[in-house]
């Protein structure tokens, strides 16, 4: 268990604000001890019910106080009671889920809510007309059927082996609940900045009446106290907010802005506001250009080598829930002093606070889509060291039954939406290592249509199909290939290095697993060092424009993290880390 999860108090948990892009002053927190019961899945629903267990950490992990695995033919129900405020009666109320894994239906005092499909986005239904004064009820029905059908899941198996790892079911994101103007009121904002004008653009989308058209939306830009930018228009405008001198956002000097919304009706003495909200943006542009041979990643017009580590997210304790805000903070904060500048978010969709807390410090992250649709079983871990290449239209591609590929696509439109705001996310990684991987062209296309201002790197490893900006392979080999310059994609070695270290006393299983295995601390530097090279001779001799070490942490099985899974012994300390990656940003020195 992680000091954090040692430390942890029921009554006090993930109580920081879960929606870091749109904030509002008020909103009531429903973590903590909710009510559990397993039943049959095709039971009505319980009589009775089980236990506590603590909200939002999953029924299999131990810091949820249960501990135990649902099968693909039961269903979770969860419970409890809620008294909600009455200054709230006016209100629409909107109940939030930051993630619910997988099918999740909903009542309110015995009224349908609402339905939602899908394990790693947030979701929320307004429940206004269920509410009554005093005590109500809301009562919440899972079923996850995990490896045992094709949703989108991560490494989640039901038989945890190798790289696979244990089953997560049931809420394990918060669970919260905001009062809403009935009528009026900002659903979401869109901030897209656009460093070659000095400008931001704000989109406000809401829920205005007819009636209401003509209402107004105020948008303020601000430099901590200073009020440097301020414009008017209405709902779903594009609003242009020009900026003076406006400073960047990169790793080394992430600058953000503030960012205040309001909807109001009316002029002068008669003005009406009717909702307002707080964000946040930083000016940054993600882009590529020709050089030489190959095709350079730019951030802000200039060049940049991302160097950075491939991230599960994965927690002894809460397994996808880190134990805390504090605990999700330091593993970003622990790579950004070992002196990587970027993150590869592997297969699993964080808590947004991971993402504002990325910008706050600057550190870019490649976003993955869960994967899906594979057996663990038909995975050959050998492979994992070559690259291949099928064109566009070969054989190798999942025949997708057309109901996942619709899934997969919904839950690919939402990460994109509750994600687009954050700074730091520099690339989409729709598919990895051909799990699951369909549709290549389509999901590019796809998410050009939904995010124009990122690199989609189409298919990180295995079957490249020429297509999406960056040609991203794998190769755990002991010299690591670097391949040559491409005209038409950026190079990067989207996975590499696994180095294994195991440290007794920190293991998950007896039996552990990595791609070699070394026994001591200087021998693991000393190939850790070996691979650097490596890297470091692709980006002066073959255009190479990032690379991602596996991994930050060991998981599970998994030994090969720079750090063991319960975050209490860091192999490789940070200072010595800093020191090796320096030349990876200073090409032009001597070689390692």
């Amino acid at each position: 268990m992680t000091v954090w999860g040692e430390q942890l108090n029921p009554e006090s948990v993930w109580q920081e604000y879960p929606r870091p892009q749109m904030q509002r002053e008020e909103w009531m927190n429903l973590n903590g001890l909710w009510e559990y019961s397993v039943l049959p899945k095709t039971d009505a629903g319980p009589a009775e019910f089980d236990g506590e267990i603590l909200v939002p950490f999953c029924i299999e992990s131990a810091l949820s106080g249960v501990g135990r695995r649902v099968s693909p033919e039961e269903r979770l129900w969860y419970r409890r009671t809620v008294d909600v405020s009455r200054d709230w009666k006016d209100n629409a109320v909107l109940l939030h889920f930051g993630a619910v894994d997988y099918e999740c239906t909903v009542w309110v005092n015995g009224g349908l809510a609402g339905h939602h499909r899908g394990g790693n986005t947030p979701f929320f239904f307004d429940v206004s007309a269920f509410l009554i004064d005093g005590e109500n009820e809301l009562l919440v029905s899972v079923w996850d059927p995990t490896s045992s059908e094709d949703q989108p899941r991560g490494k989640q198996d039901l038989f945890p082996h190798n790289i696979w790892y244990t089953p997560v079911t049931g809420i394990w994101q918060t669970v919260w609940l905001e009062p809403v103007a009935k009528e009026n009121s900002i659903e979401e904002l869109r901030i897209t900045p656009d460093v070659d004008a000095s400008s931001v653009e704000v989109q406000v989308i809401g829920r205005v009446p007819p009636s209401r058209w003509r209402d107004c939306v105020q948008v303020s830009v601000f430099d901590g106290d200073v009020k440097i930018a301020e414009t008017r228009g209405h709902i779903d405008d594009s609003l242009i907010l020009p900026l003076v001198s406006p400073e960047l956002w990169s790793p080394d000097a992430p600058k953000l802005y503030d960012l205040r919304v309001e909807l109001f009706s009316g002029q002068g003495d008669s003005r009406e506001s009717l909702d307002h909200a707080r964000s946040y943006f930083a000016m940054r542009k993600i882009s590529m250009a020709p050089d030489g041979d190959g095709v350079q990643v730019l951030l802000n017009n200039e060049p940049l080598f991302q160097y950075g580590t491939l991230d599960q997210g994965w927690w002894p304790d809460g397994l996808l829930t880190p134990p805390s805000e504090d605990a999700l903070r330091w593993d970003v904060d622990f790579l950004k002093a070992a002196g990587f500048n970027m993150v590869r978010k592997h297969i699993k969709i964080e808590p947004q606070a991971f993402y504002a807390h990325c910008d706050r410090i600057g550190m870019l992250v490649w976003q993955d889509m869960p994967s899906g649709f594979i057996q663990a079983s038909e995975i050959d871990l050998e492979k994992r060291c070559t690259v291949q290449h099928v064109p566009e239209g070969g054989q190798k591609d999942v025949l997708m039954r057309s109901r996942s590929a619709i899934a997969f696509d919904a839950e690919l439109r939402e990460m994109i939406a509750s994600l687009y705001n954050y700074p730091c996310i520099a690339v989409w990684v729709p598919l990895n290592e051909g799990w699951g991987q369909h549709e290549v062209a389509h999901k590019t296309q796809l998410i050009r249509s939904l995010d124009s201002t990122r690199l989609v790197s189409s298919t990180s490893g295995w079957e490249d199909r020429d297509i999406g900006d960056l040609y991203d392979i794998h190769n755990y080999w002991e010299e690591t290939l670097i391949p040559e310059p491409r005209k038409d994609r950026a190079v990067v070695v989207g996975e590499f290095g696994g180095l294994g270290y195991a440290v007794h006393g920190h293991l998950w299983w007896d039996r552990n697993w990595g791609y070699q295995s070394y026994e001591n601390v200087e021998e693991l530097v000393a190939q850790y060092q070996k691979r650097l090279s490596r890297i470091l001779f692709g980006i002066r001799e073959k255009s190479l424009q990032a690379a991602v070490y596996t991994q930050t942490t060991d998981v599970e099985g998994e030994i090969n993290g720079l750090v063991t899974y319960d975050r209490k012994v860091i192999k490789i300390a940070e200072e010595r880390l800093r020191a090796l990656h320096e030349e990876l940003y200073a090409p032009e020195s001597v070689c390692l």
